[in-house]
């Protein structure tokens, strides 16, 4: 990563006025949660993710479903939030209109300091009914998940009864309207769009940044790899999340504590 691209890119967040931030897989795998192309272990390493992860595996075989949900909430619940995390908090807070886009489903950017971000593919701390939609109290935090994972029954809505499910979007289900609108609004009227940790892969999610490329913003992405979105951005920053974002607050802000 070169200093010189680092600081040209400090400079435009820096005079930024409208930011939207968009994160993905790759930053929260920084602080350890495995991602959807990692190995399953345990209990799972028998079982393909993207499968478990549908409402028709939920519906034919619900224990085991919630339990790996419990054992994915679980494995969040240890991780911590990473330097990276820390400086989208950061740039949300300085930059007058800041709004963060992830398309993660736990809870590392609230921990870190983030206001409300707008999560695409919904959140494995919001749980919800299956059969009437009704938000669902978060099971008992006291209770750790063995590390190789177990089947487990999910409890049953206190208004229906109907079996309660994860509060993430699976394959195959629309994303929430409500969080769709929100993002595609941030993008479309930002002036910088830094999208971080993302393949640019998943659909619709990875229209984001091309919606603020076609509304005239400035797409900078920070990956340690080349992805699709490298024919978007205008600034390509290689390298982690955790080491780039908190040399860009730098650079941005001078010698301000990210934190």
């Amino acid at each position: 990563m070169e200093q010189r691209v680092v600081r040209e890119a400090g400079a435009m967040l820096a005079q930024a006025r409208r930011v939207v931030v968009f994160t993905g897989a790759g930053v929260s795998a920084e602080s350890g949660v495995p991602t959807f192309r990692d190995a399953l272990t345990g209990l799972w390493r028998s079982f393909d993710a993207q499968r478990l992860a549908t409402p028709e595996a939920f519906r034919d075989d619900p224990a085991l479903v919630w339990g790996w949900y419990e054992w994915r909430r679980d494995t969040v619940r240890r991780a911590r939030p990473n330097p990276g995390h820390v400086a989208v908090a950061a740039i949300e807070a300085r930059v007058p209109s800041g709004v963060v886009v992830t398309q993660n489903v736990d809870d590392l950017h609230e921990r870190a300091g983030s206001v409300a971000p707008i999560h695409l593919h919904g959140s494995l701390f919001a749980p919800r009914c299956s059969a009437c939609a009704q938000p669902a109290p978060l099971p008992d935090e006291a209770a750790e998940e063995p590390g190789d994972g177990r089947r487990l029954a999910p409890p049953r809505c206190a208004h229906c009864a109907g079996l309660v499910r994860p509060g993430v979007v699976w394959f195959g289900e629309a994303l929430p309207s409500a969080a769709l609108e929100a993002a595609v609004e941030a993008a479309s009227a930002c002036d910088l769009l830094v999208t971080v940790g993302t393949s640019g892969l998943v659909y619709p999610a990875a229209e984001i940044p091309q919606v603020a490329a076609r509304f005239g913003a400035t797409v900078m992405q920070v990956n340690p790899q080349e992805t699709p979105l490298d024919a978007v951005a205008d600034v390509n920053l290689r390298g982690p999340a955790a080491e780039v974002l908190p040399a860009l607050v730098q650079a941005a802000w001078g010698g301000a504590d990210p934190a």
